[in-house]
């Protein structure tokens, strides 16, 4: 039976006059039209007999992940969310402090009643990173982070920026953080959507590896059919099968010994028992992957969400992927949001979708920190929007300034970093924020090699998550390809001290 989603009226799709009528599936996703598709393909198994893949499998069977190795998600808000200014504070060259002047954050929404140059007061650093105090998104995080949680998580925001209502962006990072060592026990990637990425933004095309295409992972019964462990553990409890799969196993070790094959296809034969093995052992009971079955996240009066809350949509995919990611099953995911592409002559529709956006955000740490995780978060969004100054003060609106239209120049992207052991410490003070703002509000392009150039700055995510492992000395190896510059460049773009040794 087809479950009926729950469709609240703020969470209409988006119509503007200013725009075609939508098109393509990354239009659709922008303005809310449409939420995912399914469909995964996988290569042939002789034809994977075939690769240099199937040689290091075959050394190196795949019945773990990366151990060692920060969990990883980003979200990925498609349709040109608001970032700068009215969620992350950014600033001039002296780091998000460095105020603008009331032109540029009324640009950025704010009028000049709610700048920090107004109001000291504007300013959150709740999370470390500095908030605008009435931000959206963080006070849909602190509807779920603990302020026990809120202690033990930083951020840097990168003044970046990317065009416009296009999921041609190279915004996903994804493939960079496997070949950066993320892997998970049971998947390597995973994404809310069936597309190449995972999400609505594209990968650099440098970065893709087709052997490791994010499965679509949109809600819990995608978890929960990521494994099929057969009718066996049905027929017998989970132990009596996983010591079937074993013995099983031991058979098929005397019979390969005897076989007049290459070595590579014993090994991989060998290695697809131990992996059937290893699921039965692991995955018997499907309720090891159900976020509906986990209690830390639904179902009690202290679960991160409440029931109301799984049976939405961008609730329930949220759920499934940090589920995912954060126990390790799977090594880094792709959550996309659409409609926001939110400038539709108020305040108050794009203020709400940041809320919903910062309350999905907020489950993901406050999870982390329940089971004692690590993890790296990164949000971004294709393109951004601006403000004429004009006021809605409507409940919702809160007396912000109104989105008009789309305007590249006013993006940024961000990223928190958790670690149950302490606040992540920055490498520098002023490290909180890469790049910089013009005091007009729009970014100077000019500031880093990453502040006009979409794939860099996804490269530059990457390097980060390696700086966060003591690893950045291995990103050329990594990503051999890059285009960040010298060694002291790369330094200037790391926002962090290391959280975390290489395995």
């Amino acid at each position: 039976m087809k479950r009926k989603r729950i469709r609240r009226p703020d969470a209409r799709p988006m119509r503007h006059p200013s725009h075609p009528r939508p098109l393509t599936r990354r239009q659709f996703l922008g303005q809310g039209f449409l939420s995912g598709a399914a469909l995964v393909a996988g290569p042939s198994l002789l034809g994977f007999f075939r690769t240099p893949e199937a040689r290091a499998q075959a050394l190196a069977c795949g019945v773990s992940g990366a151990a060692g190795r920060i969990p990883f998600l980003c979200f990925d808000l498609a349709g040109g969310a608001s970032i700068a200014g009215s969620n992350v504070l950014v600033g001039g060259p002296g780091g998000q402090l460095d105020l603008l002047t009331d032109a540029g954050y009324e640009r950025l929404g704010l009028p000049a009643t709610l700048t920090p140059a107004a109001d000291p007061l504007q300013v959150n650093t709740d999370l470390g990173l500095a908030f605008h105090a009435d931000s959206a998104f963080l006070r849909g995080i602190l509807t779920k982070a603990a302020p026990a949680t809120l202690a033990n998580v930083n951020g840097a925001v990168i003044c970046a920026r990317s065009e416009n209502d296009t999921g041609n962006n190279p915004h996903n990072p994804m493939y960079g953080i496997n070949k950066a060592g993320a892997d998970g026990s049971l998947v390597t990637l995973i994404g809310t959507q069936s597309s190449e990425s995972g999400g609505n933004s594209q990968a650099p095309l440098a970065m893709i590896d087709p052997t490791v295409r994010p499965t679509k992972v949109d809600r819990a019964a995608d978890a929960r059919g990521l494994v099929d462990t057969g009718k066996l553990v049905q027929l017998l409890n989970q132990q009596d099968a996983e010591s079937v799969m074993f013995a099983l196993e031991r058979i098929s070790q005397v019979k390969l010994a005897k076989m007049n094959e290459d070595q590579v296809v014993k090994d991989l034969i060998q290695c697809a028992y131990s992996e059937s093995t290893d699921l039965v052992g692991t995955f018997g009971n499907p309720a090891v992957l159900d976020p509906f079955q986990d209690p830390l996240i639904a179902g009690q009066p202290t679960s991160i969400f409440s029931a109301g809350e799984m049976a939405q949509s961008r609730f329930e995919r949220t759920a499934a992927v940090m589920k995912l990611v954060l126990n390790g099953f799977a090594g880094a995911g792709t959550i996309e949001l659409g409609g926001y592409d939110y400038h539709n002559g108020t305040r108050a529709t794009g203020e709400v979708r940041d809320f919903e956006a910062g309350v999905a955000m907020g489950a993901c740490l406050e999870y982390a920190a329940r089971i004692g995780q690590q993890l790296m978060l990164y949000v971004f969004s294709d393109g951004s929007l601006d403000s004429d100054g004009q006021l809605d003060n409507s409940v919702n609106g809160r007396g912000k300034g109104v989105w008009r239209g789309d305007n590249s120049s006013t993006s940024a992207s961000f990223f928190l970093v958790y670690d149950p052991a302490g606040r992540p410490a920055l490498t520098s003070p002023a490290r909180s924020q890469i790049g910089y703002y013009r005091s007009s509000g729009s970014i100077e392009t000019n500031a880093t090699r990453v502040s006009n150039n979409v794939t860099l700055l996804a490269e530059s995510i990457v390097l980060n998550y390696m700086a966060l492992h003591g690893d950045q000395g291995s990103f050329a190896q990594a990503l051999p390809t890059h285009g960040l510059g010298s060694a002291a460049e790369l330094d200037s773009l790391i926002a962090f001290q290391p959280i975390r040794s290489t395995p």
